[in-house]
């Protein structure tokens, strides 16, 4: 009966979520009402229940395609099109979805090059010398990770590649792996100047004339993606899991690292050669690097006379990192078969098995992205900003609301983008008279920062915790972790950050000033965490039968 309990209370949830539905507005109304949002809870569910991600995915784009087709009165032939023709096919032609697969598949490429010329085996022989234990190998993954601060799918695929051979040796679970990459990537993305979020956030504020000075203004009060740097440095150093995560963890020093023992990605049974050395991993990871930021700004205009920042902050990041790695593969290429450690026969063949080890993320990504189609199609954001627009008269506890709202969003959606692109204008218009003044005095008022500082956190933690987040499942590739795996161990981490964030948001609202409420904030989050590590201390779980 046990195994059966999850799947009882998820279908109990769903029956009653729908009867909220059905009282709200009828099923032939469901655009732009609460019914907007059940194809991602329906996709959600399924796959924290199921642990398939894959079917969960495609069921929650058939009930978004159904729910559109009796919206709009057409019957079957506007679920095939909602479904098939909207989300599918419009999907895959979407020229910034393409260029994330060609950066995706290219970077796939790449790695498989490093393994076999042996560069990915020199630097694991290297770490295991100079990082001698577990600690060391969780620091290094989180330095890595805040080094990489230019984009978060660059981020993610990259402290992968680099750090597997490093965390494996020290026995952290993929799961772990996959967490300390995601925990690196949007929220240190979300408070870099220089970065492709950067330019997001900035493009999206309407009244103020230097959106990139209103963007360095909210780091202070960005709590979730500073708090969440604070726990992966303590958790990291003092060695302490808690929830789904110490199962794995626990199984990893055992020699277990997947615990469920679901391998979703291929091993790569490339031959290696002998003649690889750490030199063959770190060049063509900087090139690579160096590559993608040139071709972030070539897009956004830096070479046409705009400055390093404003290139950034116009940048078309899919275009720009497609750009940067097909120039970085063509010279990592050249340069093994230069040092004669890989043939050309060899770099060729490397090409397909590049392509398969990133087919999982691929087919994860065109599913996600279809669900979300779905929910735009339904106006999931429209009606969400309605709400929030009706909370606007509290302006005291905004922030707290923003904040909520905000995770809500994103987790449903699996867009921080799309999320702060909703709130961040709902925010300017509340407080449109105050930022008329702007201009003349160049203050921008204290709430205002606040409120935005309070989209982006939530916008971030609502995308840290979704199994249908570009993010989330570019994490996932990179450890090459079973995708619902990394879900489920990291959702008590990131709720744990959000729950303390929330009380940080609520003293915002009261006391405006970043002293306060970020001291507190980080005061409240060590005090919970060594409680927590008191409470797990001598702990110990049983290995999970799969």
């Amino acid at each position: 009966m046990k195994k059966y309990v999850s799947k009882i209370i998820f279908a109990l949830i769903v029956v009653a979520f729908i009867i909220c539905c059905c009282i709200q507005a009828p099923i032939t109304n469901s655009i732009g009402s609460l019914w907007s949002l059940l194809p991602p809870i329906v996709a959600i569910g399924l796959a924290l229940i199921t642990k398939e991600v894959y079917s969960s995915l495609f069921i929650g784009v058939i009930t978004g395609g159904i729910l559109y087709a009796i919206s709009t009165a057409t019957g079957f032939s506007g679920v095939f099109n909602a479904v098939i023709q909207e989300g599918l096919i419009a999907n895959l032609s979407d020229s910034y979805n393409v260029g994330i697969l060609i950066f995706l598949v290219v970077l796939g490429i790449i790695v498989v090059l490093m393994n076999k010329a042996g560069g990915s085996r020199a630097y694991g022989e290297w770490a295991s010398k100079h990082i001698k234990n577990r600690a060391g190998a969780s620091i290094s993954t989180f330095f890595l990770g805040v080094l990489i601060f230019v984009d978060d799918y660059f981020n993610c695929l990259t402290v992968g590649s680099v750090m597997r051979p490093v965390t494996d040796k020290h026995k952290i679970s993929r799961s772990k792996l996959a967490y300390l990459i995601d925990a690196t990537a949007a929220p240190v993305c979300i408070i870099a100047p220089i970065s492709s979020w950067a330019a997001a956030v900035s493009g999206t504020v309407d009244g103020v004339n230097n959106g990139i000075q209103l963007f360095i203004s909210t780091i202070p009060y960005n709590l979730y993606a500073l708090l969440t740097l604070i726990m992966v440095m303590y958790i990291s150093l003092s060695d302490i899991d808690f929830g789904p995560m110490k199962l794995h963890e626990d199984n990893a020093k055992k020699g277990d690292l997947f615990t469920t023992k679901k391998h979703v990605y291929a091993d790569d049974d490339q031959p290696v050669t002998s003649r690889g050395k750490v030199i063959d991993l770190i060049l063509p990871v900087v090139v690579l690097i160096v590559l993608c930021v040139i071709g972030m700004i070539y897009t956004g205009g830096f070479f046409a006379g705009k400055s390093f920042i404003d290139a950034f902050a116009d940048c078309d990041a899919s275009y720009g990192l497609s750009l940067g790695s097909m120039g970085a593969l063509i010279l990592i290429i050249a340069y093994f078969m230069c040092r004669r450690v890989l043939s050309f026969t060899e770099c060729m063949n490397s090409i397909a098995a590049g392509f398969k080890q990133m087919v999982p993320a691929i087919l994860i990504l065109t599913f996600a992205w279809t669900l979300k189609t779905m929910t735009n199609l339904l106006d999931a954001g429209p009606y969400v900003s309605g709400i929030v627009q009706g909370a606007t008269a509290v302006q005291i506890l905004l922030p707290l609301i923003l904040f909520v709202v905000a995770i809500g969003l994103a987790f449903a959606t699996g867009t921080s983008w799309g999320t702060f692109g909703i709130l961040i204008p709902i925010v300017t218009g509340v407080f449109s008279t105050e930022l008329a003044d702007v201009a003349q005095t160049g203050q921008i008022p204290t709430m205002v920062i606040i409120c935005i500082s309070a989209c982006l956190a939530g916008a971030v933690c609502g995308d840290h915790c979704s199994p249908i987040s570009d993010t989330t499942i570019m994490a996932s590739t990179g450890a090459q972790c079973d995708h619902v795996n990394h879900v489920s161990t990291q959702l008590p981490y990131a709720m744990t950050v959000a729950g303390v964030c929330a009380v940080g948001y609520l003293i915002s609202g009261f006391v405006q000033n970043v002293f306060v409420v970020l001291g507190v904030s980080i005061v409240l989050l060590l005090l919970v965490l060594f409680a927590i590590k008191r409470i797990n201390k001598g702990k110990a779980q049983v290995k999970y039968k799969s």
